[in-house]
């Protein structure tokens, strides 16, 4: 009789340490499972333009378009688009602080174009082979790259805490001419 007390403080500590156990190995066993094709992908996309992101939901919400799901790249891609803007508006107004309005509005215009600049650099990455659409949705259209593009930039920002660090960023995978897509 007096072993009952002994086996009831004994039970509850083999339970915690037996579920312990299967909660290590079930984490071990996460690092050696082979990831999506889209976690993949996503991991490539952030070699390519050179930024690790620290969370990396940002970058799934950035390569997924308003079709596919209603936690889509739409925000990103406006503050994305202002990133741009504004890291070109600066590098032009720092090469020639003289430039004109009419000259420099053309020229953040030019890169920010979907169709000349911006969906050309979102085709070099790759991203209408990364970016999730419905089914009934075309990837390859100018504007869902251009989207994706812009929303890299945004979640960048969103990462970093800072415009400035996503505007680096653009201007490098841009290869710094604007209106220039990289030659990859």
């Amino acid at each position: 009789m007096k072993l009952r007390p002994f086996t009831l403080y004994l039970l509850p500590v083999l339970v915690i340490a037996i579920s312990s156990s299967f909660q290590v190995r079930a984490a071990n066993d996460q690092r050696f499972k082979t990831s999506s094709p889209f976690a993949t992908a996503l991991e490539t996309l952030q070699k390519q333009i050179g930024y690790t992101f620290k969370s990396i939901g940002l970058l799934r919400r950035a390569m997924t378009h308003s079709s596919f799901s209603e936690e889509n790249n739409r925000a990103l891609g406006i503050l994305g688009g202002y990133v741009i803007d504004t890291s070109v508006s600066l590098r032009l107004l720092n090469k020639d602080i003289d430039i004109s309005p009419k000259d420099l509005n053309r020229r953040v215009s030019e890169t920010s174009n979907v169709e000349i600049s911006c969906a050309v650099d979102g085709m070099h990455l790759g991203l209408q082979k990364v970016v999730r659409v419905s089914p009934k949705t075309n990837s390859t259209v100018p504007a869902v790259v251009c989207g994706a593009f812009r929303a890299i930039f945004g979640a960048i920002a969103v990462d970093t805490g800072k415009c400035d660090d996503a505007g680096d960023v653009f201007l490098r995978v841009h290869s710094g001419e604007v209106g220039k897509a990289l030659p990859f």
